[in-house]
């Protein structure tokens, strides 16, 4: 079994925690590279993303080759959909859309062993070295060195912002800006009072209860406005926007090269 968990670590010494995604990219080495620049953490989006347990696998084995701890949102299912990324070798999951206290509950009962929760015991898979781990000791292990991330990003979930964050086995609170200003009714309008009344309910919650949050970011100046926030928890460059970035550069440069022939 790995040592103890990078994120967590960094979390509970209140340290911030940055976060690389691979989207839409489905390879292990783009997931390891990401780790091997220093990110800490590497989302692997498999609510959006066309992937299957194979490419998650892949990917998740990638980013802890790298010392990164792999992050996997999930599709919502069963109770099964709550610990089969764990299984398969995340060290983290992200669920998108919660409402309710009483959800984040599920969650936690189906993520964790007992006594936190009774998540479905196999101990065969990776995380538990296939098997040669004492089946006791991982699942303690799993227990203090996976991460739940539960996601705000529906007005429904606004009341009940302070019930998430007080169930015990929620490690981070994470704000999904652009559902969450589409549930309002104005979607992508990240200023608007709604939005921002959000980001301060969840940074008050989670100071309240001693959990993290965080969010999508996409500069330098808005990362300074989240850590003055009190956010922890970082979500920075997706390879798509990454690339996207980097070819339309070359495009212009070729462009303004062969107009000054």
């Amino acid at each position: 079994m790995r040592s103890r968990n990078r994120v967590l670590e960094k979390l509970e010494k209140n340290g911030p925690v940055l976060i690389g995604s691979p989207t839409p990219m489905v390879t292990p080495k783009i997931t390891e590279l990401i780790g091997r620049v220093g990110f800490d953490c590497i989302w692997i989006d498999a609510e959006h993303q066309d992937m299957d347990d194979h490419d998650i696998f892949n990917m998740c084995l990638g980013a802890r080759a790298s010392g990164a701890e792999p992050m996997v949102r999930l599709q919502k299912g069963d109770y099964w959909s709550y610990f089969r990324p764990l299984e398969i070798g995340a060290t983290g999951i992200m669920v998108p859309h919660v409402k309710t206290g009483e959800e984040a509950e599920l969650i936690v009962r189906n993520a964790k062993y007992a006594p936190m929760g009774l998540r479905g015991i196999d101990c065969v898979e990776a995380p538990a070295d296939y098997g040669m781990a004492d089946p006791i000791e991982y699942m303690k292990w799993a227990n203090e060195n996976t991460f739940i991330c539960v996601q705000i990003e529906d007005k429904e979930a606004v009341p009940n912002i302070d019930e998430i964050a007080a169930v015990e086995g929620i490690d981070i609170l994470f704000i999904g800006p652009s559902d969450l200003s589409q549930s309002f009714g104005t979607p992508l309008q990240f200023e608007s009072p709604k939005v921002k009344e959000v980001f301060d309910l969840v940074a008050s919650a989670t100071k309240k209860h001693g959990k993290a949050w965080g969010c999508p970011c996409g500069s330098a100046e808005r990362m300074k406005e989240l850590l003055d926030m009190g956010a922890l928890f970082i979500a920075w460059g997706a390879a798509i926007h990454i690339l996207s970035a980097g070819y339309r550069e070359i495009k212009r440069q070729f462009d303004e090269t062969c107009a000054a022939r």
